[in-house]
Formats: structure tokens, sequence, C-alpha cells
């Protein structure tokens, strides 16, 4: 997953399925992997993990929807703190 990004994976969570799809160049490319295996596009999340010192960012562009999220980065604590746990739960010990 950090051959694209050497430091930094990008990922994209599925918050209800509990699934994660990581690594490529652009978050876009990890949720078409979720929405072709059966997520749907108000559960899944875009965020960055870098595993050297565990930071997770929450920005990315699969996070802008205006009827549910204006802002690229995820705004909603409950979904935030939901990606962190399934990121952590799968790519934590890198």
């Amino acid at each position: 997953m950090l051959e694209e990004h050497k430091f930094s994976i990008k990922t994209v969570v599925d918050v209800e399925r509990r699934v994660i799809a990581g690594g490529g160049d652009m978050h876009y490319d990890c949720e078409q992997v979720l929405l072709d295996d059966g997520s749907t596009q108000e559960n899944i999340w875009g965020a960055s993990f870098m595993p050297v010192n565990q930071k997770i960012t929450y920005d990315s562009i699969v996070n802008l929807r205006p009827r549910q999220n204006r802002s690229m980065e995820i705004l909603d604590p409950n979904i935030r703190e939901r990606v962190a746990q399934i990121i952590i739960e799968f790519l934590g010990k890198l």
C-alpha cells in the first residue's frame, strides 16, 4: 500500500460493512473498489494514514457530498471516530 506514496496510505472505509480499500494514487481508486464490491456511497469515507506516526487525516474529495458532508474533510465526529477505528484495526500494526 505504500508503493505510490512512501509515507502515507490513501484509504477509503465503509463504516457499515467495516471494510477498507487502500493504496494507489487517489482516494477515488479505493472508492471505486468498494463501490464495485457492494458498498453504498453514503457509507464510504476517505482518509489518509501515516503508519510511521499512526496519524490519520480526514481530507478527501470523496467526502464532499452536499446533502451529507459539505467539506472535503469529514465533519461528523462520530464518522471520524468510526473511520479511525477501522483504519487502526486493519493498518495500525504496519
